[in-house]
């Protein structure tokens, strides 16, 4: 079936804001939504099955299959950069972590002149969207299309762990999102009854039951038509056709923070002399497009146990396997119910620091990276990441052609201070894993290995092993200079008819995972587009 002529809101891409802002723009049953997406449908088990993360990043059918450009910081490594490419978009992929951040992320925002998007401002979307497993409190909602559930597993190696950290003050969190989420815990994650809640489950199919939302899939977008400085449609491709759709009041790109600015580049609008190397037509110069990027880089430290049940002894044996798959059938529960990340802690690579400025995944099971099979071995991984980076880079396209991956460039560990948190959080790691609490499983250092000791050898492993936490923001700026690419309201600076809505607009990135913080974002922005709309 194809489209209709012209629709009120064009938005593209049906990822984590995508799926958010269709929901709430269509809920009036009047606002003619059109929803492109590139990706196909959710519809594979493998989205739902929690674990099933390891069979959708690398698959075609689920992810854009990227990589960076090779980082300099990290001694020449190119990393698999994995993008979600299906209804849902990266919540359909990601660690499910639900994770707000901290209060001084937003209030940091609003001291950057963006008005409106302090932590007061922005707590009452999180709690509109979220159903939360403990009720409705001050600082959680319920009813909401974000499950919130506790998971359903335990460790004792992680519990150990946890009691290794109070050895060093670091203190049991009962929540990590009510705006300071320094200490230790357990990680709530967006499933439900042990499966995978993604916003195409939770906000985009209730929604495709209204006659006012049109979705097509695999539909790639090619570029957004100007006239003029009005943004008036977009181009898009299914197959070997290509269509037009016209936007009455808005083209909203929700494509995140990788591929947002790539449509943009396509479409002419950027900086020019990227656009006039590749052959593209300059149709608006914002030379900020793009640029801006940042991302957590995670260290993997890894470290053998002995006497511990890890997921490496329980998988790599067909007993174990079994019991595995049985304990998921029977209950929703056990090892097939992970998250990436059980438990975390947050705090701070220097006392001095008002608020953490680190993040440790820590995981019951260890591999050389994410998707190759587990060490032979029991062990566990204590991942940590620098939740404020100082290092950006940029994402540019690297042709005129729209099927052809951009050119990712995170510049990792590029500022002297990224460096400095890098080197201390792995020592802080190994205070951490040779606390008393841990000594009955006399852990034993794999990465980076103990007799690497020095700061400058450190850096240099840290190179060899550090690898993307998989969340890119930044690249279409909110500001209120002239270079920023879109104001707090979300609108393109410069140009009528467009507004971008996704990652790709935090100034600076949020103390925490990113998925929930970009539904936020998407709650916020439906509010602002209808207000715009009755204003007009």
């Amino acid at each position: 079936m194809l489209p209709k002529e012209s629709y009120d809101y064009i938005i593209v891409g049906a990822g984590t804001a995508g799926c958010v802002l269709a929901n709430r723009l269509t809920a009036n049953g009047r606002s003619r939504v059109l929803l492109l997406e590139a990706g196909g449908t959710d519809n594979y088990h493998w989205v739902h099955i929690p674990v099933g993360y390891l069979y959708c990043i690398g698959n075609p059918r689920t992810d854009w299959l990227m990589k960076t450009a090779p980082e300099k910081n990290l001694n020449g490594r190119s990393l698999v950069y994995p993008r979600g490419k299906v209804l849902g978009g990266c919540s359909s992929v990601n660690g499910m972590i639900y994770m707000r951040g901290q209060a001084a992320d937003y209030d940091g925002w609003r001291q950057m002149g963006n008005a409106g998007w302090g932590w007061e401002d922005v707590l009452p979307y999180f709690m509109r969207s979220e159903d939360h497993h403990a009720g409705k409190t001050a600082q959680h909602g319920t009813g909401g299309e974000w499950k919130v559930s506790k998971q359903r597993l335990k460790w004792d190696i992680l519990e150990a762990v946890q009691r290794g950290a109070m050895e060093f003050g670091i203190m049991p969190r009962a929540d990590f999102n009510d705006g300071d989420n320094e200490g230790s815990g357990f990680f709530e994650v967006n499933q439900h009854k042990g499966i995978r809640w993604n916003t195409a489950k939770g906000f985009l199919r209730p929604a495709l039951k209204r006659p006012n939302l049109h979705l097509i899939t695999n539909a790639l977008a090619e570029k957004v038509l100007l006239n003029s400085r009005q943004v008036t449609g977009v181009q898009y491709r299914v197959g070997q056709q290509v269509f037009t759709a016209n936007a009455e009041i808005e083209v909203i790109l929700c494509s995140g923070a990788i591929n947002s600015p790539k449509l943009l580049e396509l479409s002419g609008i950027g900086k020019p002399e990227i656009l006039h190397s590749l052959g593209i037509d300059v149709r608006f110069e914002r030379p900020e497009i793009g640029e801006n990027l940042q991302d957590h880089l995670q260290i993997r430290t890894v470290y053998k146990v002995n006497g511990a049940k890890t997921l490496n002894s329980m998988f790599n044996s067909r007993i174990g396997k079994a019991r595995i798959a049985l304990h998921y059938a029977l209950l929703r529960a056990g090892p097939m119910s992970m998250a990436p990340s059980q438990f975390g802690i947050f705090t701070k690579s220097d006392p001095a620091l008002a608020t953490p400025d680190l993040e440790y995944h820590v995981q019951p099971l260890s591999t050389d990276r994410l998707g190759d099979p587990l060490h032979k071995y029991p062990a566990i991984t204590v991942s940590v990441c620098n939740l404020r980076p100082e290092s950006r880079g940029s994402v540019h396209v690297s042709s005129s052609d729209p099927t052809a991956q951009p050119v990712i460039a995170p510049n990792y560990l590029s500022a002297p201070r990224d460096r400095e948190v890098a080197i201390a959080s792995v020592r802080q790691a190994r205070r951490i894993m040779n606390a008393k609490a841990l000594a009955p499983y006399r852990p034993e250092e794999v990465l980076p290995r103990p007799e690497i000791d020095t700061d400058d050898d450190l850096l240099q492993t840290i190179g060899d092993i550090a690898t993307t936490i998989f969340h890119p923001v930044g690249t279409c700026r909110m500001g209120v200079d002239d270079q920023a690419v879109v104001d707090p309201r979300l609108r393109f600076r410069g140009l009528g008819g467009l507004r971008i809505v996704d990652a790709s607009i935090m100034p600076k990135i949020t103390s925490g995972n990113t998925a929930s913080p970009v539904v936020m974002i998407a709650e916020k922005a439906a509010d602002m587009i209808l207000e715009d709309a009755r204003n007009m």
